[in-house]
């Protein structure tokens, strides 16, 4: 039995990537990490835009919290043990540390996210984490 680390945001390329982890590593360990990244709330006109981070910022959490409630929903159909962490920072960052935090043994993550002007700033979070981790990292389309 391992860990495994899931990268999750609202985009279907991440719900793929977790039902991939859960199909193939049904007895690892999960944690179900979510970054909530600041130069979205430049981008992002639907969560309060710039000048309202605070607004933007409860709103990013609370989205946090539902996609952690639709993950677990799933993960109780397959009886595994979960752990949901929210960072704040760049995706790719967090990702590799919280991978490093947590011990864990593999990273399963969707090819891209979201979309629009933050993603293209940013480039690909997951090229970033295949280039950077140390971990064994598999991309989901």
């Amino acid at each position: 039995m391992g860990r495994t680390l899931v990268a999750l945001d609202d985009s279907p390329q991440a719900q793929n990537a977790l039902a991939y982890a859960l199909s193939v590593h049904e007895r690892d360990e999960f944690v179900l990490l979510h970054v909530i990244d600041y130069s979205e709330s430049i981008t992002d006109p639907g969560r309060g835009g710039r000048g309202r981070l605070e607004g933007w910022y409860q709103k990013a959490t609370e989205d946090a919290e539902d996609l952690f409630e639709e993950a677990t929903a799933l993960t109780d159909d397959y009886d595994v043990s979960v752990t949901t962490v929210v960072a704040d920072g760049k995706p790719a960052q967090e990702i590799i540390d919280c991978a490093d935090d947590h011990d864990v043994d593999q990273i399963v993550m969707g090819s891209h996210g979201r979309t629009g002007v933050a993603r293209i700033l940013l480039g690909s979070v997951a090229e970033q984490v295949v280039r950077r981790s140390e971990r064994p990292t598999t991309v989901v389309h």
